[in-house]
């Protein structure tokens, strides 16, 4: 897809993941903003078998980081695999579309997600029970923290897994505020290719780079951190731990869908 086709549904994506959070009352707007960019380039432009009606040899995808369930679902609008009016149903009793993502309802969701550190296994067990189809995680940086994500990346690189992708979403933020703050992780990539991972650093939101990276093959797991803004695309929103788990309410959400407008 070309680039200013993936900004324009980038766009559109935010502006899905605000309606459906305010329409709900309650969601995670922060960091399922800051994912925008990442799943976009995913599914538009890097993954295989993925369309109105996904095939079952399809490249996989586990979102370890579960309540930005928002913005995968705003993807599968943009797929047509949901029709946007679903996603008002956002958080309603019995809705396909839950908080955090829900296989039993929605088998296109590889996995109920939102036990935060638990994806990446998740994904492990997909990379070696499918073989040569590729499968991608994507985890918040909090949740780094978790110690079931650092056994996970040493049985990836035992099993040399070069089909596994780990991306983390890194926006610096968590629930509790910085993530330097609660449990820093830092150096990440030093601490990644020491447990047997291709390492790339990148500006999350830079589809070009988001790109390249994922496009580079590998012998080994490959881990890009991307470094992301929370709440990105609302000025009022960026960089604001706040944001992390509270819906903008009608006039907020007004403004935020103007400013996504101009």
């Amino acid at each position: 897809m070309e680039h200013v086709a993936l900004i324009e549904r980038a766009r559109r994506i935010r502006r899905h993941i605000l309606t459906m959070l305010t329409q709900a009352g309650s969601g995670h707007p922060g960091g399922s903003l800051s994912a925008v960019e990442i799943l976009t380039v995913l599914f538009f432009n890097h993954m295989h078998g993925w369309s109105q009606d996904p095939y079952p040899s399809r490249d996989r995808f586990v979102l370890s980081k579960g309540h930005a369930a928002p913005a995968l679902y705003a993807v599968f609008a943009e797929l047509g695999i949901l029709d946007p009016e679903e996603l008002l149903s956002f958080r309603r009793l019995n809705s396909r579309l839950q908080g955090h993502p829900d296989r039993r309802r929605f088998p296109l969701v590889e996995a109920s997600t939102g036990s935060l550190g638990q994806g990446l296994s998740i994904a492990l067990g997909l990379a070696l029970g499918l073989d040569a189809i590729p499968v991608t995680c994507l985890l918040g940086d909090g949740e780094m923290q978790e110690g079931q994500v650092w056994e996970a990346c040493a049985a990836a690189s035992r099993y040399q897994l070069h089909q596994l992708t780990m991306i983390i979403d890194a926006n610096g933020l968590q629930i509790d505020g910085r993530v330097e703050d609660v449990m820093p992780l830092e150096p990440l990539d030093q601490k990644l290719r020491a447990f047997g991972w291709q390492v790339f650093e990148i500006n999350g939101h830079d589809m070009d780079a988001l790109k390249v990276a994922l496009s580079v093959p590998t012998h080994e797991p490959k881990a890009i951190i991307a470094r992301t803004i929370k709440g990105k695309g609302v000025s009022f929103m960026e960089g604001v731990a706040s944001w992390h788990g509270k819906a903008p309410n009608p006039a907020e959400l007004k403004a935020a869908l103007e400013e996504l407008s101009a």
